[in-house]
């Protein structure tokens, strides 16, 4: 059950100030049991995650109302709205748990979902607005994830440099989620600033436009950020020791099956 406002969980991921490390296992696929104390992130599509726990909660980012062939409801969906690849009107009314990470344009959908197991928060950010060119004001949402001692963050369709009340919200994310198609979200140069700040243990890039603009963020992490190439789409983590060095690991979306397709 979600705890009560007066009863929430502090967000360990901002009250630590020394963050352990994790260790990443490169066995894994969608739907099958984990280790305790480990999550699984399934790369879906476009800026699309599957986040799942040990304990059996998930969460899908971005959510666009489509995962896949299978027919899976998950415990949580994230939505941001800067473009209609990020969320639906129309969620499976099964989920029990939606969260819309823009506001009124005056003031943020704030969350903080305490599932026991798992907590779910966010930092709203601004975007541009697609119509009208000006700024709407918490249009976007960076949704973070403290799970099995890790936290876990999806930086949305960020669209401006956080600024220091918002980088102190996020506190430490050891794993990231991060837009690096260099256009419609941030620039390249201006993204790579942002993770090189949060420094994060594990950096996944999503919502490129194919290998060209992939590799154009790659390149220019490499020089504070060891390379990981992958060629599945899903990774096992879990809290145990940080990699020598930050490091990026880029993973190849596939919407979810069901066992045996």
């Amino acid at each position: 059950m979600m705890a009560a406002a007066q009863d929430r969980r502090p967000s360990h991921c901002i009250a630590l100030a020394d963050a352990p490390g994790i260790e990443y296992v490169h066995r894994a696929a969608f739907g099958d049991a984990l280790e305790e104390y480990s999550v699984r992130l399934n790369y879906v599509a476009h800026a699309t995650f599957l986040l799942e726990t040990a304990g059996g909660l998930s969460v899908a980012t971005d959510y666009t109302g489509f995962l896949g062939s299978v027919d899976f409801v998950p415990t949580v969906v994230t939505m941001n709205h800067a473009h209609d690849s990020h969320w639906t009107a129309l969620p499976d009314e099964r989920i029990p748990h939606v969260l819309k990470g823009w506001g009124d344009g005056r003031t943020p959908n704030e969350h903080h979902l305490d599932l026991g197991e798992m907590l779910v928060r966010n930092v709203p950010t601004d975007i541009r607005n697609q119509y009208s060119g000006g700024v709407e004001k918490y249009g976007n949402s960076i949704f973070v994830f403290e799970v099995a001692g890790l936290c876990i963050g999806h930086l949305g369709h960020l669209h401006h440099m956080p600024d220091d009340a918002q980088f102190a919200a996020l506190g430490r994310l050891d794993v990231v989620m991060a837009p690096v198609d260099g256009g419609l979200t941030l620039d390249l140069p201006t993204m790579i600033e942002v993770l090189t700040r949060l420094r994060s243990s594990v950096v996944i890039p999503m919502h490129y436009w194919g290998d060209a603009s992939l590799r154009e963020f790659v390149s220019g992490m490499s020089q504070q950020f060891d390379i990981e190439r992958r060629g599945g789409s899903s990774i096992e983590l879990s809290l145990r020791t940080l990699p020598q060095r930050p490091t990026v690991i880029t993973l190849r979306p596939a919407y979810l099956r069901a066992s045996g397709e």
